[in-house]
């Protein structure tokens, strides 16, 4: 069996996100398309019954980082994510699939949004691997318990991490 990876055609691992991902609020100062990487993965522990996936900018000024997107209950047999999967409606989520909130207060994928003229800031995307076929939340569930479902049935997980600034 392959070792549980994660990986993203739309940029290289430790490589820079584009504008496409790029969140869109004046508020923050950033006009993107705020349009979710598309997402592929492999080798899951053979125990695995579902997925969730965080997006988590461990660099964020806010004294405990920034989450970005918390999807959770991704059927065991997506091996991947299409590109704007983390769009509002969820309508390209497989089947089952929930997202919360992220930390914009929006539901979905959030994009990058560092401030003006930071050091690049990194933007972590972790596949989790979970002993259950189902976290047993609602749409209205905080971000915060979500993860914490997520870790308390976590098999494994893996990461893959974009950066991203604004100059």
């Amino acid at each position: 069996m392959a070792d549980f990876r994660l990986w993203s055609d739309d940029f290289p691992n430790n490589g820079f996100l584009s504008r496409a991902q790029e969140y869109d609020d004046k508020a923050f100062g950033v006009d993107g398309e705020n349009i979710s990487p598309a997402l592929q993965w492999e080798g899951a522990p053979e125990d695995t019954q579902s997925f969730a996936l965080t997006v988590y900018d461990p660099d964020a000024p806010t004294g405990s980082g920034f989450w970005h997107w918390v999807v959770v209950n991704i059927p065991v047999d997506a091996r991947s994510l299409p590109r704007n999967a983390g769009k509002a409606d969820g309508s390209l989520l497989p089947q089952g699939a929930l997202q919360v909130r992220n930390d914009y207060g929006t539901v979905g994928f959030g994009g990058t949004a560092p401030p003006r003229g930071a050091k690049a800031h990194r933007y972590i995307f972790r596949l989790h691997a979970l002993k259950v076929a189902h976290v047993p939340i609602t749409p209205d569930t905080t971000n915060a318990v979500a993860r914490f479902m997520t870790h308390l049935n976590e098999l494994d997980s893996t990461t893959y991490t974009g950066l991203y600034e604004l100059k």
